[in-house]
């Protein structure tokens, strides 16, 4: 099934075309496995408190829209680990790597030990993955006073960047306890979807023959973002994340109640929100503020584009 998470070693399967090794590194007790067992293995953040640390490597196999396929490196924070990643298992663990996540504890209160390993992490992905992507979490934010937050980030982020070299490193701030992690993580896996422009373009014939506000495109087991086309800006720049938040809660609820989510609709005075399963591994979420148009229309729609997407 879509996005299939297994924690087990003989799923890393021999590399194909379509498969992409992440590195997900960071020292102990960053929260890299918390962030992971959210987005990945259906946790609340409050139930992440009894993880206890990585050992060694932990290896997940997650398949995105059929043919992507994440192998995820959750690597133990530990300074030994590090030690045997960076001088024993150098070509093993940073070769091949289309993209490092890298967690940064912000309350950390070891800056330069954090900075001084970040550097050799990305001295040897240059040497044996030179082409990578970096993106980079500065983490746990909820833990530092609102209005310092955005300072503390830029100071961070600008030390960070001056390390990157020739790396291609992006930035984000993020806590477990907001949206914030889904829009870094949808960020991340956007950049990985090797047709997101074909997909949108498909997205914008919908929007505009539908007559529909906004359409978007979810990952069915993750609901992170996928694609979206719109046919005028919208206000909140962060609405994907909070409706990925809201729908995986609501489908964790449903499958406590032992019942499979199949879709859901929302209907206020001049609005529709029509979320339907369009293949088994994405979700689309269709939203439509004209009075003429029914919901019926919007199903209807919803399959004639199942149909020319070729999706089953």
């Amino acid at each position: 099934g879509g996005g299939k998470y297994c924690e087990s070693r003989r799923e890393l399967v021999a590399m194909t075309t379509d498969s992409k090794k992440v590195l997900l590194m960071g020292r102990s007790g960053s929260g890299k496995t918390s962030m992971r067992s959210i987005i990945f293995a259906d946790y609340l953040a409050r139930d992440t408190m009894r993880l206890s640390p990585t050992i060694d490597v932990e290896y997940s196999h997650v398949r995105f829209l059929g043919n992507l396929h994440l192998h995820l490196w959750d690597c133990g924070g530990q300074d030994d680990f590090y030690r045997n990643y960076l001088e024993n298992m150098r070509d093993h663990i940073f070769r091949a790597v289309e993209l490092l996540i890298y967690v940064f504890d912000i309350e950390s209160d070891e800056e330069g030990s954090d900075f001084a390993q970040f550097a050799e992490v990305l001295e040897a992905l240059e040497q044996h993955s030179p082409d990578a992507r970096v993106f980079v979490l500065v983490h746990k934010m909820d833990l530092v006073k609102e209005g310092m937050r955005d300072d503390l980030f830029d100071e961070r982020q600008a030390s960070i960047l001056e390390l990157a070299g020739r790396l291609r490193v992006t930035c984000f701030a993020t806590s477990i306890w907001d949206e914030t992690l889904y829009r870094a993580w949808s960020t991340i896996v956007y950049s990985l979807v090797p047709n997101t422009a074909l997909l949108e373009s498909h997205l914008a014939e919908f929007c505009l023959a539908s007559g529909a506000d906004e359409v978007v495109l979810f990952e069915s087991t993750t609901f992170l973002v996928i694609a979206h086309a719109a046919r005028a800006p919208h206000a909140d720049n962060h609405r994907f994340e909070k409706i990925s938040n809201i729908i995986k809660q609501f489908k964790l609820s449903c499958r406590k109640a032992q019942a499979q989510f199949q879709g859901m609709q929302l209907q206020a005075f001049n609005l529709i929100a029509l979320f339907a399963i369009l293949s088994k591994n994405t979700t689309i979420m269709v939203v439509a503020s004209q009075p003429f148009i029914h919901d019926g229309a919007l199903t209807y729609n919803i399959a004639h584009l199942r149909k020319q997407m070729n999706l089953r």
